[in-house]
C-alpha cells in the first residue's frame, strides 16, 4: 500500500504515507460488513454518524467508517467503488490540504467523501450545486438521496441526470444538453454550416452534449464528418485536430473548457490552418478566450443557456452595479438556483429537509406573483403573507415534472473582440 501512495503522491512526507495507508487499510476491512447492511440500514447510518458528532463533537473516530459506507453507496447507485487512491485524496481533502489528482484517477468520487464529511459535520438542509456533471451525479446519489437534502445545480446539464434515481433530490437551473444540444444544431444549420468536425472533452458533460447536437444535425441534414474526444490537461493538441482536419468540415464544433482542452483544441486548429471557423458550446464562451485567442476568432458563434428577458435585463443590471458580469455563463443560474433555495424555505416556514424539498415545486411555477432579481425581499414578504408566487427570476425559471428548468438560450457571437448576444433562440 505505502508503495502505491508513494507513487501517487511522492511529495508526501513519509509518516503521513504510513498515515493514510493505515487509514485505507480501517476502510477496507469495513468493507465487508457495511456491504451486507440493506439500503434501509445503510441511510441510516447518517442519522447515527450525526448524533454521535452532535455527542462528540467529533468524526475523526467515525472517519473510516464513513468512508466505507459512501463507497457502498456509490457501488449501489453508481456501480462504481471507490480505490484506495481516492480515499487516500477524500482524506487529504479532509484535513485541508491540496490533493492533485490526474485525469482518470477519480477526482469526482474523491469529492463525493468530501461532501460526505461535510455534510455529517454540518447538517446542512439544502445543496446550491454541484457544478459539473460528473460530480453532481455522485453527491446527488451518496450525499442528497441517502439523507433527502435538496441540491439544486446551476451548471450540471448533462442529459443522464434527467433519469437519475432522485426521489425529488435533484433539480436544476440551467437546462439539460438535451435540448442545449438541438439548439446548438439548429443554429449551426442556420448558419449555414452543413458539414462539421466535433471535438468533446472526455466527460459527462462532453460525451452527452456530442451526442445529442450530432444526432440532431444529421436528423437536420448535416453532415458530422469526425467525431472525437479532447482530453484536458495536455499541452499540444496538433494529433487530435489533424485526424478531425483529415475529415474536413466547414467548421469545427467545440465542446469543452475555455481555460483547458478546448481552447487547446481552437489554438491547433488555427496554427495547421485545419479550422477557421468555430462552433462553441457553451463551456466555452467567455471573454477570456477571445483575449487569448485575438482576432482569428472572429465570426465564431455558438449558444448558451440565458434568458432575453424583463428579469435577465435587471439581474445584469444589478450584477453590473456590483461590479459583476451577469452575462457570464451561468451566473443568472447560480443567483436563481440559491433565490429558491430561500424561497423554499421561507414557504414551508422551516429550514426542515422534507420542508424545503416540498415547497420548491411550488414557489418556482406558475401561478402566483412573478418574483424577479432584485424582489427577494418581497417575495419573502408574499409568502409570509400565505401569498403564492412564480420565481422567475434572472432565466425565466420554470421546471418539469424532473426537476429540469425548461431553459431559455441566447445565441452569440464574437465580434469586434468580444462576444455579443444575437437574440434568443
Amino acid at each position: 500500500m505505502i508503495n502505491i501512495v508513494n507513487k501517487l503522491f511522492g511529495s508526501i512526507k513519509s509518516n503521513s504515507l504510513k498515515k493514510y495507508a493505515s487509514f485505507v487499510e480501517k476502510v477496507n476491512k469495513l468493507e465487508e460488513v457495511i456491504s451486507q447492511l440493506s439500503d434501509q440500514e445503510l441511510k441510516n447510518k447518517t442519522n447515527y454518524f450525526r448524533s454521535e458528532f452532535k455527542e462528540t463533537g467529533s468524526i475523526n473516530k467515525l472517519l473510516p467508517e464513513i468512508f466505507a459506507v459512501v463507497r457502498e453507496a456509490s457501488k449501489r447507485t453508481l456501480n462504481m467503488r471507490h480505490y484506495d487512491v481516492q480515499i487516500i485524496g477524500g482524506m487529504v481533502l479532509y484535513e485541508n490540504k491540496i490533493t492533485e489528482m490526474k485525469t482518470g484517477e477519480g477526482k469526482t468520487l474523491v469529492a463525493t467523501l468530501a461532501a460526505a464529511e461535510d455534510l455529517v459535520a454540518q447538517g446542512v438542509s439544502a445543496i446550491m450545486g454541484a457544478d459539473c456533471s460528473g460530480v453532481t451525479g455522485a453527491i446527488n446519489a451518496n450525499v442528497a438521496v441517502p439523507n433527502g437534502i435538496l441540491m439544486v445545480s446551476p451548471s450540471a446539464t448533462s442529459p443522464g441526470l434527467s433519469k437519475v434515481a432522485d426521489a425529488g433530490t435533484f433539480w436544476r437551473t440551467a437546462p439539460s444538453d438535451a435540448k442545449g444540444g438541438q439548439v446548438l444544431a439548429k443554429l449551426a444549420l442556420d448558419r449555414g454550416i452543413s458539414s462539421i468536425a466535433v471535438t468533446y472533452t472526455n466527460n459527462d458533460y462532453g460525451k452527452g452534449l456530442a451526442e445529442v447536437f450530432e444526432a440532431s444535425f444529421a436528423k437536420g441534414g448535416g453532415t458530422i464528418t469526425a467525431s472525437a474526444a479532447h482530453e484536458d490537461g495536455k499541452a499540444d493538441y496538433s494529433s487530435e485536430v489533424g485526424v478531425l482536419a483529415s475529415a474536413g468540415g466547414d467548421a469545427l464544433l467545440v465542446i469543452g473548457y475555455i481555460d483547458d482542452g478546448g481552447k487547446g483544441m481552437i489554438e491547433a486548429s488555427l496554427d495547421s490552418g485545419a479550422f477557421d471557423t468555430f462552433v462553441l458550446s457553451d463551456g466555452m464562451i467567455g471573454q477570456s478566450i477571445v483575449d487569448n485567442i485575438g482576432a482569428d476568432l472572429e465570426g465564431s458563434f455558438g449558444s448558451m443557456p440565458g434568458a432575453i428577458s424583463k428579469g435577465s435585463a435587471k439581474f445584469g443590471e444589478l450584477a453590473a452595479a456590483n461590479g459583476m458580469d451577469g452575462s457570464a455563463p451561468y451566473v443568472g443560474e447560480s443567483y436563481d438556483a440559491a433565490a429558491i433555495i430561500a424561497l423554499a424555505i421561507q414557504a414551508g416556514g422551516s429550514a426542515d429537509k422534507q420542508s424545503i424539498l416540498k415547497n420548491i415545486g411550488k414557489v418556482s411555477n406558475a401561478p402566483g406573483i412573478i418574483i424577479n432579481p432584485g424582489q427577494l425581499s418581497y417575495g419573502l414578504q408574499m409568502l409570509a403573507a400565505g401569498k403564492d408566487i412564480d420565481y422567475q427570476g434572472a432565466t425565466d425559471v420554470e421546471f418539469n415534472a424532473l426537476g429540469d428548468a425548461a431553459g431559455a438560450f441566447k445565441e452569440l457571437e464574437v465580434s469586434g473582440g468580444e462576444f455579443v448576444t444575437v437574440g434568443a433562440l
